[in-house]
């Protein structure tokens, strides 16, 4: 599937401020409901796409004898069904509109998850249709379970309670995306690692060939260095071209993480195709 490159500006846009302020207040209800504002911060086109399906959910439940059915039925079968698959569809929708805007993380953070997401992250949420898809289905898949339990045969979710089923159950999918998104990073990082070594044994014998000699060519950028203002990126271009791997450059700088260096040369690599009007060299 194509990613939504046109929602990549605000995702990066997002990449501060997104952590919370204080620690998570003990007892807090962590799987709380969204407000009906939360629903609403994504774009125009995904907003649409979720308030149709919102509507379908709501109009399922607008007879209180629907859910008396339901629950007579020990919310399974293929009247629940029906039910469950119109909600997964709507789960999914908002958390691909949430993703591709970066609004999701300031919802876990207001939860106490600081997941601290890279820049790389957020363009790769604003960008990848089909990460956002893979997230999304996951995380309504591990939702759902405790939702039915606790807002449907608890009775955790009530008409009178005054909280929409939908927000509830987004409410429960906040919860749940947290780990999701922790072991999507942690494969990434797992595949990035075996790339390289691939790379350092069967590829180039002397070193793995650096981000900026495959973004511009290396001449160019040595003539370059010299108009790169800020010194770290300077030095962790200068070593990238000397063939150093990102985490020799990252010890020899005292860095706090590999992903810090990937930042300096993608911020530093997307600054250079704006400046030549986004084209490419080498």
């Amino acid at each position: 599937m194509q990613g939504d490159v046109a929602g990549g500006q605000s995702a990066a846009a997002n990449a501060r401020d997104l952590q919370p302020s204080g620690p998570l207040e003990s007892g807090g209800d962590l799987d709380a409901p969204v407000s009906e504002d939360d629903l609403r911060r994504m774009s125009a086109r995904h907003g649409r796409q979720t308030r149709r399906l919102q509507q379908s959910v709501d109009r399922r439940l607008k007879d209180r004898q629907i859910l008396l059915l339901l629950a007579q039925d020990g919310f399974q079968g293929s009247r629940y069904d029906l039910f469950v698959e119109e909600l997964v569809r709507y789960g999914i929708s908002v958390l691909r509109g949430w993703m591709h805007s970066g609004f999701i993380f300031q919802l876990v953070a207001q939860r106490g998850f600081g997941l601290q997401p890279h820049e790389l992250d957020l363009e790769e949420l604003a960008t990848q249709s089909e990460v956002r898809e893979e997230l999304a289905t996951m995380t309504v898949a591990r939702a759902l379970p405790r939702f039915r339990q606790t807002a449907l045969v608890e009775g955790g979710w009530t008409f009178e309670g005054g909280a929409s089923i939908t927000t509830y159950f987004m409410g429960a999918c906040i919860y749940r995306f947290p780990n999701e998104f922790r072991r999507h990073r942690a494969a990434a990082e797992r595949q990035r690692r075996a790339l390289q070594r691939q790379q350092t044994v069967y590829e180039n014998p002397v070193g793995p060939r650096s981000t900026a000699d495959e973004v511009l060519g290396k001449m160019w950028v040595r003539e370059e260095l010299e108009n790169i203002t800020d010194p770290r990126t300077r030095t962790v271009v200068a070593l990238t071209l000397d063939d150093y791997t990102q985490e020799e450059i990252q010890q020899m700088l005292d860095e706090k993480s590999v992903r810090v260096i990937e930042g300096l040369l993608y911020r530093w690599r997307k600054k250079e195709q704006r400046n030549q009007g986004g084209g490419q060299h080498g």
